[in-house]
């Protein structure tokens, strides 16, 4: 951004010098720095943990690994700060609403795959003793960024970390003030135990779970996950395997194809529900719900993206 303004000729540089555009580049500065300091920290901690980091590569694209940085940022906004209750709430009730009407006489087994910073199936966790909940990620960006989070080492208190998680797009902003602002995190402290469990690696590659009296999950929430996948009929056929008979899986989320050339199929939602039937799942229309929400948003930019995401609740039938 610097050397795009050194381009200007010189009555446009003095312009932008009276409007502040120089001190508006060097706040950005400062604030990079900000973030670079909780990034740091990570990277810290995973050399620690005996995580393997790959070194630098120079300076990263912005549609590259820094970009997946960037989204790390803003999710700890959206999972773990006062700033992302509300896009939190409007797609976390939903789920909720159908796993607190669980009898929570026996155990209750729940699956959280592509949890990314793990709020969700933490949020879970906390409905009772008898959700036993595991939380699975691919992304180590993403799982680096909540094992962070999560240890008792490295995140110690509430607010304790400060980012600037929008300051590198001037798009849409009202103020510098907006752009610039600090958000602080995590607005609670989460620590692993007995009910909150992650497993980091593909949900192609799990097992089913083994328990007695059984095998299978009873719960499988993908919030925002089956249009990942680069083969949405493996992704389906993996959630009827993992769940036991009869179990349930609830699914909210706007079919956002992202795997690109890599994808094998985009499906429509109507054919992703035929898809979960001929797999063996059957779909309760009455739980069908359209669910307007938005993803890692600015609250205070003058654009808003918002998603009509399709929510429902789907039983494993034992196919003969």
């Amino acid at each position: 951004m610097l050397r795009s303004y050194s381009k200007l000729g010189r009555a446009h540089k003095r312009i932008g010098y009276d409007l502040g555009y120089t001190k508006k580049l060097d706040r950005l500065s400062e604030v990079t720095k900000i973030n670079g300091t909780v990034t740091a920290a990570i990277a810290k901690f995973a050399y620690a943990d005996g995580v393997p980091v790959p070194p630098p590569l120079g300076i990263p694209s912005v549609g590259g690994d820094l970009g997946r940085v960037r989204e790390v940022l803003k999710h700890f906004v959206r999972d773990w700060s006062v700033a992302g209750f509300k896009e939190r709430q409007r797609i976390f009730d939903p789920i909720l609403r159908v796993l607190q009407q669980v009898s929570l006489s026996e155990h209750q087994a729940v699956l959280v795959p592509g949890c990314g910073l793990g709020r969700l199936a933490w949020e879970i966790s906390r409905l009772g003793k008898s959700f036993d909940v595991t939380a699975n990620e691919l992304s180590s960006f993403m799982s680096l960024a909540l094992r962070f989070l999560l240890s008792p080492i490295t995140t110690t208190s509430a607010s304790q970390y400060t980012i600037h998680p929008y300051a590198h797009w001037f798009s849409h902003q009202e103020t510098n003030k907006n752009l610039f602002r600090g958000i602080s995190f995590p607005d609670v402290v989460p620590r692993l135990c007995e009910t909150f469990r992650l497993v980091e690696g593909d949900f192609l590659n799990l097992k089913a779970l083994q328990r007695e009296g059984g095998s299978g999950y009873d719960f499988i929430v993908t919030l925002f996950f089956i249009d990942t996948s680069l083969n949405i009929a493996s992704t389906i056929e993996q959630i009827y395997y993992l769940l036991r008979p009869g179990g349930t899986w609830i699914n909210l989320g706007p079919l956002l194809w992202t795997g690109g050339a890599e994808t094998a199929v985009e499906l429509s939602l109507d054919e992703v529900l035929k898809l979960a039937g001929i797999v063996g799942f059957v779909v309760d229309n009455a739980s069908r719900e359209r669910v307007p929400c938005e993803y890692t948003a600015d609250s205070e930019a003058m654009m808003k993206w918002v998603y009509q995401a399709e929510f429902w609740v789907a039983k494993k039938q034992v196919l003969r």
